[in-house]
């Protein structure tokens, strides 16, 4: 094989083993709005879910942040708002989020793991909410759909 030969194929072979997939977004990556709430605390199940809010869950590679404002307010005074968000990790079905911001304070510092099955364009997330300074114990099941561009 002459050296033009060689350095054809080596220059090939670079080539191809530069054009490689690049690794692509789990599917949980996105912007999702919350069309329905649970909570079940000791013997109670009840719906949380509040129509006249509007909430969306932003979860991209790394972080996750959530925004809730009420959509029935005629202006800024009369709007309540809540936002948090901070890391999470995702192993398997297993989403953990690591809440660092919160409009209320009490709930910063504290770890969420959620089990999430996503299909076509609903995620539904189940765990358990605990802060124990505020004396929280409950399972939370929540549902979103996925927000179109």
């Amino acid at each position: 094989m002459s050296f033009k030969s060689v350095l054809a194929l080596a220059s090939g072979i670079l080539f191809l083993s530069s054009c490689k997939p690049q690794p692509t977004d789990p599917p949980i990556v996105g912007t999702w709005e919350l069309v329905a709430a649970t909570t079940t605390e000791k013997d109670s199940t009840f719906s949380t879910f509040d129509s006249s809010h509007k909430m969306i869950k932003i979860i991209n590679a790394s972080h996750f942040a959530f925004l809730n404002h009420d959509i029935t307010g005629k202006d800024s005074s009369a709007t309540r708002f809540s936002g948090g968000g901070g890391k999470y990790t995702l192993n398997d079905s297993t989403y953990t989020e690591y809440l660092e911001y919160f409009t209320d304070k009490a709930w910063e510092n504290n770890k969420f793991s959620f089990v999430v099955k996503i299909a076509d364009d609903t995620l539904v997330q189940k765990g358990v909410e605990k802060v124990e300074k505020l004396g929280i114990d409950r399972v939370i099941i929540e549902t979103y759909k996925r927000v179109k561009n």
